[in-house]
């Protein structure tokens, strides 16, 4: 009887139980399988044709929060430029990088991906000088800080279905974008376990983010001419030993294409040292299941020695160079301006607010409905918020 080809052997459907087997035979034991998972604060069925992690994933592109994120400042205002990063563009690029970490490392990419798109969906217009002003003008009313803000938005804020508030996320991606609370609560009847890290999924996410603001800080800082490619040539180890590479390799390029190889091997080399150093870990560890990572005295996803201190060179430059610079601070310092302007409007006229803020003050308190509110807008929006307030039309 003859071989049957692979393209007439008979298909079936890969289903939820499927792709859970079919995890469970290639991740690593140390991985979060989807199957394990924690389950989410208001019980769902579970979804048919995707594992709970890709349905998470969806919920998060699916939000409003997402889809605002194309218009907030990553590091140049919103608007400044069309090359330019923004805050969407930065989350999309942490995101590709979180898979490429945790793909050779047998990780679950589903929850690294998800992790990675809602890291940023609570931060506030204008970056980090945003956040900065919105935590100062919250004193004595709890603060604000963004990955607080991201729980926030996915467990509460998002109003998209009709039986619970947020987006019902699974617990181990809440346990990812609460990273600066390694004592994130467990659910209830949950064994009781050491919980000192998140999984090494989250790890991964986290470290993602600062690789992709790394290069993309040094792309638009090149592009916009605030950077110059002779001192990065002759002050930042990081980037002398990339171009090194990247001459050896393709010899003499032209300016663009010098730029762009040049950053492409900066994100290469960090991920390689990234996930040579994780493996490295988990070995000396010992860690032999998702838990056990958990039980971890310290994280075990992180740079080499070298490599942090090479990382710690570059961050002092950009902030030196980039950040600190007056093209970038001046923009950003004039719209924080008006951020605090129509926050403490909003304070002292809450008749103002939209009626979905207004009733949020009931259940919250007034400088959290504020807060949020202000928090959830994009640059542009509040732009326009101050203007309808105030009858200004103020250049930023």
């Amino acid at each position: 009887m003859p071989a049957v080809s692979p393209s007439e052997a008979p298909r079936t459907l890969v289903d939820r139980e499927a792709l859970e087997a079919r995890e469970r035979g290639t991740l690593a034991p140390y991985a979060q399988c989807s199957a394990d998972t924690r389950g989410r604060v208001h019980p769902e069925d579970p979804p048919a044709l995707r594992t709970h992690f890709q349905r998470d994933r969806d919920r998060v592109i699916h939000s409003r929060a997402f889809r605002r994120l194309e218009y907030k400042t990553q590091v140049f205002l919103n608007g400044t430029g069309d090359h330019l990063r923004t805050r969407l563009t930065h989350t999309m690029e942490v995101a590709a990088i979180s898979r490429n970490l945790a793909r050779p490392l047998g990780l679950n990419e589903d929850l690294t991906e998800t992790i990675a798109l809602a890291h940023d969906l609570g931060h506030a217009p204008f970056g980090h000088k945003g956040e900065h002003a919105l935590d100062r003008l919250m004193k004595g009313h709890g603060g604000f800080e963004h990955n607080r803000q991201s729980l926030r938005v996915v467990e509460l804020l998002e109003r998209k279905y009709p039986r619970f508030p947020g987006l019902n996320l699974s617990w181990e991606v809440r346990e990812g974008l609460a990273k600066h609370q390694p004592e994130f609560p467990l659910p209830p009847g949950t064994p009781d376990v050491p919980h000192r890290q998140p999984s090494l999924e989250a790890q991964l996410a986290n470290l993602a983010d600062e690789i992709a603001y790394y290069s993309h800080d040094l792309d638009d800082g090149l592009d916009s001419g605030l950077l110059d490619e002779k001192r990065l040539q002759s002050e930042v180890q990081v980037w002398a030993g990339a171009a090194r590479e990247v001459r050896r390799r393709f010899g003499a390029l032209p300016a663009e294409s010098r730029r762009y190889y040049t950053i492409r091997q900066i994100i290469d080399e960090q991920v390689t040292d990234v996930v040579e150093t994780t493996l490295r870990n988990v070995n000396t560890a010992g860690v032999d299941s998702a838990d056990a990572v958990r039980a971890a005295r310290r994280p075990l996803v992180g740079y080499s020695a070298g490599r942090r201190r090479a990382n710690l060179e570059l961050r002092k430059y950009l902030y030196r160079n980039l950040y600190y610079s007056p093209a970038i601070n001046e923009p950003n310092r004039r719209a924080v301006r008006l951020l605090a302007e129509v926050f403490q409007h909003f304070i002292a006229h809450p008749e103002t607010l939209g009626r979905t803020a207004r009733n949020a003050v009931i259940s919250a308190g007034l400088h959290r409905a504020v807060c949020d509110h202000v928090a959830s807008m994009t640059d542009r929006y509040l732009l326009q918020e101050h203007q309808r307030l105030f009858g200004l039309h103020l250049p930023v």
